[in-house]
């Protein structure tokens, strides 16, 4: 009998992979490997942003107002003629286009008062129980600041009537610094027109950290206190009364510029065409309310177009007469068609003058 050879059998030839093979499989089949990293999604949330540079800030600004300069010279005419109308007409009309225009700002910022809480509270001090008085005291700041006072360039911190509290935190940065990096700012962009100015430095406020409850009113009562700056007139150039597009933020430094050029443009002929009503309806109530005799008619007709809309308080209180005798005027005036009743109330009546 022949004896076998005998075979060692070698467990790892079974696991000899043919390279061939391995390089002719489908990177499909390898369902269990990862992806590419490029076609992951990006689970991270977002870094901070990088804060633009002074110098680019001011160099955007620059181009922008070079390439918008026909429409930055219809503006300023614009401004120019309402500033020449509010010095040869009265003082109450500064102040009926500051009411307006302090109305319609708190609307865009969240307050939403109305013109007729507006004149009671500033007249009176009376508000309605569902009044935000904290709301109310930011629109009388706004009417204050839009009739005089300060400058936001020459004391921010009187401007604003804000302080830094006694027990200030280390890590709180005080306001003084704050408010004088915008100053800084606004003074090195001296060269540009006070509108690009205004319009900048609106824009700029809550990036210099001078935002709080409130700030956009701030910034945009700032901003049209620096509009109107070189006019001898008008004390501010209105922003708010035509529409608040030009207060939109986002965009280019060019668009925004844009938008706040159409804006204040369109609240110019607003403010204008309110002016050319008040001053024809003043001329109609003169004459005819000549047959009138006292003080109270003309310090009646003197309210009615200092303020959009006058109760028989406020009349009272500010023009000195009695309660019969307003009452009795305002009676006459409306059956005459100079004024009109808006509430439709038995009480608590306003009345507004007619065109």
């Amino acid at each position: 009998m022949k004896p076998r050879t005998p075979s060692v059998y070698d467990e790892s030839d079974a696991f000899v992979i043919d390279a061939e093979e391995v390089e002719q499989a489908s990177e499909d089949d390898l369902w269990f490997l990862p992806g590419p990293m490029e076609d992951e999604p990006d689970y991270l949330t977002p870094g901070p942003r990088a804060v633009p540079r002074e110098t680019e800030v001011l160099d955007d600004w620059r181009k922008a107002e070079g390439g918008q300069a026909a429409r930055l010279a219809r503006v300023a005419g614009r401004i120019g003629a309402l500033d020449d109308r509010l010095k040869r007409g009265p003082e109450g009309w500064r102040h009926r286009l500051a009411l307006m225009e302090a109305a319609d700002l708190s609307w865009q910022g969240g307050d939403r008062i109305s013109q007729d809480r507006l004149a009671l509270w500033i007249s009176l001090r009376l508000s309605g129980v569902q009044d935000d008085m904290a709301a109310l005291a930011r629109v009388g700041w706004a009417v204050r600041r839009l009739t005089g006072g300060p400058g936001p360039e020459q004391d921010l911190s009187a401007f604003l009537d804000r302080r830094d509290p006694e027990n200030l935190s280390d890590e709180t940065e005080p306001f003084v610094d704050r408010a004088s990096g915008w100053l800084d700012l606004m003074g090195q962009a001296a060269e540009l027109h006070t509108i690009t100015r205004a319009a900048m430095g609106f824009h700029l406020w809550r990036l210099a950290g001078l935002g709080q409850l409130g700030c956009r009113m701030e910034a945009a009562v700032a901003a049209a206190r620096i509009a109107a700056s070189e006019g001898r007139g008008a004390v501010f150039a209105p922003l708010a009364m035509g529409g608040a597009g030009g207060l939109r933020a986002g965009g280019s430094s060019f668009e925004r510029l844009a938008r706040w050029l159409d804006g204040i443009e369109t609240a110019c002929l607003t403010a204008m065409r309110q002016l050319d009503d008040i001053e024809a309806w003043s001329a109609r109530a003169e004459a005819e309310m000549t047959p009138l005799s006292g003080r109270t008619p003309p310090g009646l007709r003197a309210v009615l177009a200092e303020w959009p809309l006058v109760s028989a308080p406020m009349a009272e209180a500010l023009t000195g007469a009695s309660r019969a005798a307003v009452q009795r005027n305002l009676a006459w005036m409306q059956a005459r068609g100079l004024i009109r009743e808006v509430t439709g109330q038995g009480r608590f009546r306003m009345w507004k003058a007619t065109n």
